[in-house]
């Protein structure tokens, strides 16, 4: 099951309000925590992560730290030494810098039975490596890096490429977005977000979380700064983790029976598919009993929803959403509109892609 995750940085707030935020993130279905031991100074913060956990932990969380190798050195542990970490209430370890492969591997039969998180955003063979070595493949998962100064996060093409090295194995799999609220992390550059992805920084929520799981690639999203609002962690919890739902305001002319083929209908884009729209061709079969009359025919622009009216027989009740502007040649209603700052999610659907649309709020 895909899991929604939030960031606690413990050395940035009292813990007081660390604790109110996972009690709060809990209640709209959050069950991962990410922290930071690289950035711990002092036996204090650790005694605050500790408290951290064990709340965590009594909530259904399970929390993975950020280490390196200089962790390991400042606590005097070795990769063999894992003990020390169960005892703060971890479930896993977040390497953010690893070590030669081999070490890795014996982590993963560790019997503290941890999981060794592994960092995705290198694009290197660290993973192949790593499992060359015969690991533990079911404590071995991936999350990738968050950002904070901005223009330095990962560009598209290099997440997909690196996500899929880690998913050709099957394993789990971790990327971070943003919130438009929150203003801490690890460190104290916050500048536009904590995102993975750059062109993520600055869009709302929930649709950097609905992008991350329509890649395919990406089993969990976690909110890499704090804090992240109580609306923000609502709307990321109402969301549909497995199937992409897009939001549409409706025209003052869409009727009825046109409200109902874009809401109740379960679409998928045709495998031979257009550049222009997504089409949406059962719903002709399904409604082919249903009068269309004309009305909203204007031109059509991105994000447009639109049904076929009565002036294309063979067509008549087809829904389609428009990928780009064209012209309208009476025959097709305008009904609806997807909102503007999801509209970037229409080139990302595939052939054959199931999707839903959702009167919005």
């Amino acid at each position: 099951m895909r899991k929604l995750g939030i960031s606690v940085f413990p050395q940035h707030a009292p813990l007081e309000d660390s604790l109110s935020y996972i009690e709060t993130a809990a209640k709209y279905g959050f069950s991962r925590i990410f922290t930071c031991l690289i950035s711990a100074n002092d036996e204090a913060e650790f005694a605050k992560l500790e408290t951290i956990c064990q709340t965590a932990n009594k909530l259904g969380y399970e929390v993975i730290a950020d280490v390196d190798p200089g962790v390991f050195a400042s606590l005097n542990l070795t990769y063999q030494d894992l003990g020390r970490f169960k005892e703060l209430g971890l479930s896993g370890l977040r390497l953010d810098l690893g070590f030669s492969g081999s070490e890795e591997a014996a982590m993963s039969f560790d019997d503290n039975d941890l999981q060794i998180e592994l960092n995705i955003s290198n694009g290197t063979k660290y993973v192949d490596n790593i499992l060359s070595y015969q690991a533990n493949v079911s404590n071995i998962i991936g999350c990738h890096n968050f950002y904070p100064r901005r223009y330095t996060a990962l560009s598209r093409a290099h997440f997909l490429r690196t996500s899929a090295q880690f998913k050709k194995y099957n394993l789990r799999t971790a990327a971070f977005v943003s919130s438009n609220i929150g203003k801490f992390g690890p460190w104290f550059v916050v500048d536009g977000g904590l995102p993975t992805l750059e062109e993520h920084r600055g869009m709302p929520i929930t649709v950097q979380a609905k992008d991350l799981w329509n890649t395919g690639l990406i089993d969990d999203v976690i909110i890499g700064n704090m804090y992240a609002s109580e609306e923000e962690l609502k709307a990321l919890g109402e969301l549909n983790r497995n199937e992409l739902e897009l939001a549409v305001t409706f025209l003052d002319g869409a009727t009825a029976v046109e409200k109902e083929i874009v809401t109740t209908q379960k679409h998928f884009n045709r495998g031979d598919a257009s550049e222009y729209v997504l089409r949406s061709t059962m719903t002709r079969v399904n409604f082919k009993q249903h009068d269309f009359p004309a009305h909203d025919t204007d031109t059509i622009e991105l994000g447009d929803v639109t049904i076929d009216n009565n002036g294309y027989e063979r067509y008549k009740g087809e829904m389609q959403v428009a990928l780009r502007e064209m012209e309208n040649s009476g025959n097709t209603n305008i009904v609806g509109r997807v909102i503007p700052e999801e509209r970037y999610l229409l080139k990302t659907i595939q052939p054959w892609q199931h999707f839903r649309l959702k009167e919005d709020k």
